[in-house]
């Protein structure tokens, strides 16, 4: 009666919302105070007064065709000016014809795997990586290809990737800071990645795409800079989002920047714009996009997450657990006491903890704490995660 393959991935569906259904029935049960969930990384933190100001400014103005069509890669002063900003920051040059507005981070990746894969494609992941790229690689025909972690640092084992690589990768996802485990990739990291894929592609003549999903680049700590991707890659593509960086998950909003350098750029842009409108989201939200123009510089309060990450990091290895400490994003990634790290999560919530296994990022033996989160929720959490550990 339905779609045997939908009905097959619903069994596999996401850790991280069937955490957040239970979630709702605890609190049902025991009230919001006593319940701990860390399952969603919804962010905390309200968008910053600029995003506020620009609204405002769009709503109440008498500009006409704001809510109007537009090009399906969207406004070309908008888009003008987020090329300006990444030329800026990693000297390549860049147009408003090299971008694409998007219905966000996962509009933006639907939009790129549907304008580059033919079937059996394959799109390597490095684990342990947002379980919803498997979903989207799949949309469109292709397979992903996981790559293990050196879980010392859960940088990329590049040995291993690069024995993943054959005449079927087209492309290659790179999540940093990364979603779960808040890790930053190495300058140095990223420059190995490079020249791996210069040798394969010269070596299987092919052309190897390298996607930057990075809705979590200005969300950074200690003074820690992420390198630039388009910067570093020749085929590079970025896949951006203001979810995390403006607190406007809601509102869908984000881009695809595209290397100027790719040959046949023109090519993928078209395709890009053609399949923007032909997957339904015929072009990103008209009103945000002219919001987060106005907001390019504008960040939420990282400070707010910063004191989150360090109570809980303090706390949580007080206590017993391992766990690398992370330079950007919102998440935790520690090791569980016990090697079943689905069983650990189904233990913790007897103590009303909602958790998320790292199985379900393709990291088995590790589970990931979401901490944008109210801070007195974190400090009453403390005493349930300490009972959790004696059990162990």
């Amino acid at each position: 009666m339905f779609s045997e393959k939908i009905v097959n991935n619903l069994k596999k569906s996401s850790w991280i919302r069937a955490m957040f259904e239970e979630g709702a029935r605890l609190v049902k049960e025991y009230g919001a105070e006593n319940v701990y969930d860390y399952s969603l990384g919804n962010p905390y933190a309200e968008p910053p007064k600029e995003v506020i100001e620009s609204m405002k400014k769009h709503v109440l103005s008498e500009e006409t065709g704001l809510h109007r069509y537009m090009n399906n890669a969207g406004y070309e002063d908008v888009r003008e000016k987020i090329a300006k900003s990444l030329q800026k920051e990693s000297g390549t040059t860049l147009s408003a014809n090299h971008v694409v507005m998007t219905v966000g981070a996962a509009g933006g990746l639907n939009v790129v795997f549907k304008a580059i894969l033919n079937p059996e494609d394959e799109v390597i992941v490095f684990a342990p990586y947002f379980v919803e790229y498997n979903f989207y690689v799949d949309n469109h025909g292709g397979k992903t290809v996981v790559v293990p972690p050196n879980k010392s640092t859960f940088e990329p084992d590049l040995k291993a990737f690069e024995e993943s690589i054959n005449k079927k990768t087209k492309a290659i996802i790179i999540n940093t800071p990364n979603n779960p485990t808040g890790v930053i990739y190495r300058e140095e990291t990223l420059k190995n990645i490079k020249d791996i894929i210069e040798r394969k592609e010269k070596e299987y003549d092919i052309t190897i795409f390298v996607l930057s999903d990075q809705p979590y680049k200005k969300i950074i700590y200690d003074g820690v800079k992420p390198a630039s991707m388009l910067s570093i890659f020749t085929n590079g593509i970025i896949v951006d989002s203001f979810s995390k960086s403006l607190g406007l998950a809601g509102e869908r909003i984000g881009y695809i920047a595209v290397s100027s350098k790719i040959k046949e750029v023109d090519t993928l842009m078209n395709a890009l714009s053609f399949c923007n409108r032909t997957l339904g989201f015929v072009n990103a939200p008209g009103l945000f996009q002219k919001v987060v123009a106005d907001a390019l510089e504008a960040e939420v309060n990282v400070d707010e997450y910063k004191k989150r990450r360090d109570f809980l990091y303090e706390n949580l290895t007080r206590l017993g657990f391992e766990c690398v400490k992370p330079q950007g994003a919102f998440y935790l990634f520690p090791k569980a006491p016990i090697e079943d790290d689905v069983e650990f999560v189904k233990k913790a919530l007897k103590y009303n903890l909602l958790l998320v296994p790292g199985s379900g990022f393709g990291c088995s033996g590790y589970f990931r704490i979401s901490y944008c989160v109210k801070f007195d929720m974190i400090e009453r959490s403390i005493p349930a995660f300490e009972k959790l550990m004696k059990e162990f």
